[in-house]
């Protein structure tokens, strides 16, 4: 299979890790030659309740003995949809109350650049350095990293950068700003936390010169960070917010939220301000509302943080110089690029899966399902420590 793999299947680098995989289960995921990993990655963070879940699995086969794909969004009431939204709206601060349910986190965020300007009239949009949205061509126009996007210039213009966690630059956001997109936890860059009230800053400017805020949710989201939206830990309610990953439980899924206000903005002037075939598609919006069921009523959002606690009781090694993050959302920091790549390589051999940040290269992520237990976490570490002994010992030779 891996033959075929290369050959036709596109791949996005030119080593891909190349696990054939059989089967996954809770938070393990089984080769074809019967090798079990365990999975401290979660599908980068899209996993939210490992893997063959029976909630999420049950909601799936039984929307698809009741009817699939129906009609184009927004045209047909499906109960799956409906009842996400309703439910989503109940959990959120007002007045976060209408939700357009689309296929990924990019289309989310392309979504919501638009509302942005459809509700202000305005053209700039302002992003964060070292930010990361999504890879569709107006997605990359607000990614914060030259490298990855020179090459497919020119993109959508008028968008200007700020530094996370820099107050000065707040004063860029004025009255020709259509909005600032910026995560609640920035993701690529390495995990790195709002610092001293920064998106309340944000917010109060935003405010001031009538500029939207939107929030990227897609990684933080769904119970990740021991809140269920990341933004929730710091005091604050954007005027938007953009969802994917963890919300499908495995599922291909995105979605952005604002008030009914400016959501029905892209009903009129123009019609069809936003189209999509298959968002809100039935089988998947079953897999979201199961998803978010059992994230709500059970207390896995609390555990995040006990977890974390856990893991940073662990992770002790004089190669960690740092554990970012918060909840089981994190990133153990390396000394360079090189030993973190070992780290990564070496552990995938003695059957734990981590993973890479996009911009960070000295940073290992560590995002498992929430429901990972406790047994499961020092295996994990314990393989770490394991790798990382080893490493440290070549290094003293």
């Amino acid at each position: 299979m891996i033959k075929d793999f290369h050959k036709y299947q596109a791949q996005t680098s030119p080593y891909p890790l190349g696990i054939e995989v059989s089967h996954a289960i809770g938070s393990y995921i089984y080769d074809t030659n019967s090798k079990k990993y365990l999975d401290f990655v979660a599908g980068v963070s899209a996993c939210t309740l490992g893997h063959q879940n029976k909630r999420v699995n049950d909601a799936i086969k039984n929307q698809l003995d009741k009817y699939s794909h129906v009609m184009v969004y927004g045209e047909y009431a499906q109960s799956p949809a409906v009842e996400f939204c309703k439910l989503l709206a109940s959990l959120l601060p007002k007045p976060l109350d209408k939700t357009y349910l689309v296929n990924s986190g990019t289309e989310a965020t392309e979504g919501a650049l638009k509302l942005a300007r459809r509700v202000t009239g305005r053209s700039q949009l302002i992003s964060c350095n070292n930010a990361y949205h999504g890879n569709t061509m107006g997605s990359m126009s607000v990614m914060g990293f030259e490298e990855r996007k020179q090459i497919f210039r020119p993109l959508i213009p008028d968008v200007d950068f700020i530094t996370f966690n820099n107050e000065e630059d707040l004063q860029k956001i004025t009255t020709k700003t259509a909005g600032i997109i910026l995560e609640s936890i920035q993701g690529g860059a390495g995990f790195i936390q709002p610092e001293n009230g920064f998106l309340k800053k944000v917010r109060e400017r935003c405010t001031e010169v009538g500029a939207l805020m939107i929030i990227d949710e897609i990684q933080p989201g769904f119970g990740r960070t021991g809140k269920l939206f990341g933004f929730e830990n710091y005091d604050v309610v954007p005027d938007v917010i953009i969802l994917g990953k963890g919300m499908g439980g495995g599922m291909p899924v995105g979605a952005f939220t604002a008030s009914s206000e400016m959501m029905d903005l892209l009903t009129h002037n123009p019609k069809l301000g936003h189209i999509t075939t298959f968002g809100g598609h039935p089988v998947i919006a079953a897999a979201c509302l199961a998803t978010l069921q059992e994230i709500t009523e059970t207390d896995l959002i609390a555990q995040t943080l006990e977890k974390e606690k856990l893991f940073r009781s662990l992770l002790v090694h004089p190669l960690i110089q740092d554990v970012r993050g918060r909840g089981l959302m994190l990133a153990t920091m390396t000394a360079d690029a090189e030993i973190t790549n070992q780290v990564i390589l070496k552990c995938q051999d003695k059957g734990l899966i981590l993973f890479w940040l996009l911009f960070e290269g000295k940073a290992i992520r560590i995002t498992p399902p929430l429901n990972i237990s406790e047994e499961e976490i020092k295996e994990g570490c314990a393989i770490i420590l394991e790798v990382m002994d080893e490493i440290l010992a070549s290094l003293n030779k």
